[in-house]
């Protein structure tokens, strides 16, 4: 995964959090360890997708790939085609498909078929808000629990308490973990226990 220079992520070396904070700084904390031999994983802090980064020179010319290829996605974006009295608010065009009935009633509707999809989109973000954030705090702890934890003792049964909400069970299972794995995993899944702890009855 490529990611832009403001994106805040986190890079182990083995069990060992060796940085955290935004993809430059990171990078550089992470290459003075490459360059003594060590094995280092990038982590983005949201998703917990893994980082690719070129540490090959040095580290100004690690910086300059970086910034290239943030530049190169923001100018992808920039360039996207817009459509005849299109506000320059970032609005992408994409291609979507629906059948003609979902069509004719988007067009039946004020301010026509963007206006409605972009009302009804907001409206499903906000109604689905609390759940989308469970999902992606799930998400994004078993994505790194794997990594960087699928062989150590209770993995298995600390994913179950993840997808199960059992805050006390998943602390329990991971303390077995090495301090920086479960301190870090503990904080990824934090909005997904939270949400449902406080979705279950009684709560």
């Amino acid at each position: 995964m490529h990611a832009g220079l403001q994106t805040h992520c986190t890079a182990f070396n083995g069990a060992r959090c060796i940085a955290t904070g935004h993809l430059a700084e990171v990078a550089l904390k992470a290459k003075t360890a490459v360059d003594n031999g060590e094995q280092v994983l990038i982590f983005d802090d949201t998703t917990s997708q893994s980082i690719e980064v070129d540490f090959r020179g040095s580290a100004e010319e690690v910086l300059l790939r970086l910034a290239q290829t943030d530049g190169k996605e923001t100018a992808a974006v920039s360039d996207a085609p817009r459509g005849p009295g299109r506000p320059k608010l970032g609005v992408v065009a994409r291609e979507i498909t629906l059948l003609p009935r979902h069509w004719d009633w988007l067009n039946a509707q004020p301010g026509g078929a963007s206006v409605a999809l972009r009302k009804l989109v907001e409206e499903a973000r906000r109604t689905n808000e609390g759940k989308d954030r469970v999902r992606q705090s799930q998400e994004a702890a078993y994505r790194f629990m794997s990594v960087m934890a699928g062989n150590r003792p209770g993995f298995e049964e600390a994913t179950r308490a993840l997808f199960a909400g059992h805050r006390e069970r998943f602390s329990q299972l991971t303390e077995l973990w090495p301090k920086d794995v479960r301190q870090h995993v503990r904080k990824l899944a934090a909005d997904a226990l939270d949400g449902l702890a406080a979705a279950r009855p009684g709560s």
